[in-house]
């Protein structure tokens, strides 16, 4: 890089509360934000599950008046974040708690935005400035408390939302997204499935790996990124084949977190690409990321290759270079049972060409080591349904 390249415009988390129980500071933290009536956003499977019932009584105990909305998709609409608005005003609330996987933080901070707006919330997808469309001080504050460890929406400042009458997914973004708490429980994570750990874990690592590898200029970014590979490296088996093992529960939600805040610096050709096949094909996104890995680590080899042999010394790994961390990801992927190929989540390459015509214009697409074309997104598309490595 020569010094006009040497520009950054950097950003780091939030206040975070980290450690085993913490989240019975709920009720304290919310107090604490001058919430009287949040309304606690998750899922439907997890509203099912004790850790809602358990935390609504928290906030209660804490003299709050809690309410609950949980009509929220895998891959949330935008449908359910203008249910999710109704609900939030027919209640009177005042603030917002986030509690879940990614699917429901994403969704609990873009209804915390549209509370406050009279616009749609398509006007406020991440092109040019459009955040500042946003009425700032109608937007909610936020409580995040994710109960996976993967995408770590919690420590970021957009929402993924899925657009069903355009089939495509669109960042919803503004700075005040960032949720102004953090509960990192890693007791949260103990009751996730082998599967969901796996596909959730491997989607941090696509987070730090893609920080790492993009081209923009944050070194405290990339350290950040290395280090929550180590951590992956390091605790994801362990959290994958030992569920109740709280250790790595914790090392791994905090990578999680720590992917998040990296990724600032970029991410690249894998979310350019699961970006429209969540969309297309209602596909987990961690597991597409998990899936489509090795196949982008080769397509920018020629770019990452000295990154990736400085990454492999930093993990410990043999004969530290590219082919090293390629053989490391594959075995690390066989051994927690991630697919190898697209055609094993069911997904064929009938529509490559839209498929490459969305990932060019996706915003991740930017910061790939390398500028992709149409035609070379199809073509890497293609590789990983057949799994041509």
């Amino acid at each position: 890089m020569n010094s006009q390249e040497l520009v950054g415009n950097w950003n780091y988390p939030t206040s975070i509360i980290a450690g085993a129980g913490a989240v019975a500071q709920l009720g304290d933290c919310c107090q604490e934000l001058g919430m009287a009536r949040p309304l606690l956003v998750t899922d439907p499977a997890l509203a099912a599950l004790p850790l809602i019932p358990q935390a609504l009584e928290t906030c209660r105990n804490a003299g709050l008046d809690v309410g609950l909305f949980s009509n929220i998709k895998g891959n949330p609409s935008g449908q359910n974040v203008l249910d999710g608005v109704v609900a939030f005003r027919d209640g009177g609330h005042d603030g917002i708690i986030a509690f879940g996987g990614g699917s429901a933080i994403d969704a609990a901070k873009a209804i915390a935005l549209m509370v406050g707006q009279r616009r749609p919330l398509w006007d406020f997808a991440d092109l040019d400035d459009n955040w500042m469309l946003a009425d700032s001080d109608g937007i909610a504050t936020i409580i995040a408390v994710p109960t996976t460890a993967g995408t770590g929406s919690e420590v970021g400042r957009a929402a993924l939302i899925t657009d069903e009458d355009c089939r495509v997914k669109r960042i919803i973004w503004h700075p005040r997204l960032l949720p102004t708490r953090v509960i990192l429980d890693p007791m949260l994570t103990v009751g996730l499935p082998p599967g969901i750990t796996a596909a959730t874990g491997m989607d941090a690592l696509s987070h730090n790996l893609e920080a790492l590898c993009s081209p923009a200029y944050h070194p405290m970014a990339e350290g950040i990124a290395i280090e929550g590979m180590r951590l992956v490296s390091e605790n994801l088996p362990a959290a994958v084949e030992n569920g109740h093992d709280i250790t790595a529960r914790m090392h791994m939600i905090t990578a999680s977190s720590m992917g998040a805040t990296a990724f600032q610096k970029g991410l690249g050709a894998m979310h350019a690409l699961a970006h429209p096949l969540g969309a297309l094909y209602d596909a987990h996104h961690g597991l597409l990321n998990a899936v489509l890995m090795p196949y982008v680590l080769q397509a920018n080899r020629s770019a990452v290759s000295a990154k990736l042999e400085r990454a492999a010394r930093y993990m410990n790994l043999q004969n530290p270079g590219f082919d090293s961390f390629l053989d490391w990801v594959l075995r690390l992927r066989e051994r927690i049972a991630i697919p190898h190929t697209l055609r094993d989540l069911g997904i064929d390459d009938g529509q490559r060409g839209l498929v490459a015509q969305m990932a060019v214009v996706d915003p991740t697409a930017a910061t790939n080591p390398i500028a992709l074309t149409a035609e070379q997104f199809g073509e890497l598309f293609s590789r990983a349904v057949k799994g041509e490595l």
